[in-house]
């Protein structure tokens, strides 16, 4: 079997029996030999309905979203770290109501530097990533939203099945079309991933609190489900409370529930295991 793995959301892994983490060696061999190109965040279609609302055609929706991201350089650019771009967009499409027009498309580029962190043993420990980040919704005037941000994020194992991710944020918000926009999306993110059955079932929650002390913020849960062999496709089903889902109506109240296909990252299973023939 080929060894493959995602490192610095490069590069993508196929496992099948677990060990110690990656070395140092075979991360730089990574970098140096795999593909510049792959999946950053997942790579999704879902569908489905509110459940805080009356469900009908115009209540219910697609969500989709692609995701990828491309190493610019295989040598370090400074302090050992690689320079990447990364472009997710999100689209939330209103297929069952007449012309099945879109309600709303996120835009999201960023440009930023990634850095393994190892310890004493020279295996990988921790990925740290600063970023520049960019979010619109592409539109003009009453409508337009958008803003600006750096973000720190730091990822790490738990153990063999969980990660850990935080990521804090400086923003940059538009303050005329959405000035309050902080005080509903918050300025950090808590994600935890866990194997329930290793390349089969895993579930993971992101939380997101706002600004003021108040109940606003977000919560969402996913499980995958994988029926194929060896493979990053899964089904996934979605639940998500809360503000902020899109830009357009982020002050609004959103509960959600989505059932649909998604390509799944692996950017950070090195962390966790590695792969042996």
């Amino acid at each position: 079997m080929r060894k493959q793995f995602l490192i610095l959301g490069l590069f993508f892994i196929v496992s099948h029996v677990f060990s110690q983490t990656y070395t140092r060696e075979e991360v730089n061999r990574s970098l140096n030999e795999d593909a510049r190109f792959s999946i950053h965040e997942d790579n999704y279609i879902i569908t489905g309905i509110p459940t805080n609302k009356h469900v009908d055609s115009e209540t219910a929706d697609i969500k989709y979203q692609i995701s990828f991201k491309q190493l610019l350089s295989r040598n370090p650019i400074v302090w050992d770290s690689y320079l990447y771009v990364t472009y997710t967009q999100k689209a939330f499409w209103n297929i069952y109501e007449f012309s099945s027009p879109f309600e709303e498309i996120n835009f999201n580029p960023s440009v930023g530097l990634s850095k393994v962190v190892y310890n004493n043993n020279d295996e990988a420990k921790a990925i740290v990533s600063l970023m520049l980040n960019h979010e619109s919704n592409g539109r003009d005037s009453i409508y337009s939203r958008s803003w600006n941000s750096i973000n720190l994020k730091y990822s790490t194992a738990l153990s063999k099945k969980s990660i850990l991710s935080v990521e804090l944020w400086a923003p940059f918000v538009d303050k005329v079309n959405n000035p309050d926009l902080i005080d509903y999306i918050g300025i950090s993110k808590f994600t935890y991933s866990y194997d329930i059955i290793p390349e089969k079932l895993n579930a993971e929650i992101a939380l997101k609190k706002g600004l003021e002390w108040d109940w606003k913020g977000s919560i969402r849960t996913r499980l995958y489900y994988n029926p194929f062999k060896s493979t990053n496709q899964y089904f996934m089903l979605e639940y998500f409370a809360g503000y902020g889902e899109s830009l357009i109506n982020y002050e609004q109240f959103n509960s959600m529930v989505r059932l649909g296909f998604v390509i799944k990252t692996n950017e950070l299973e090195f962390l966790k295991y590695r792969i042996q023939e």
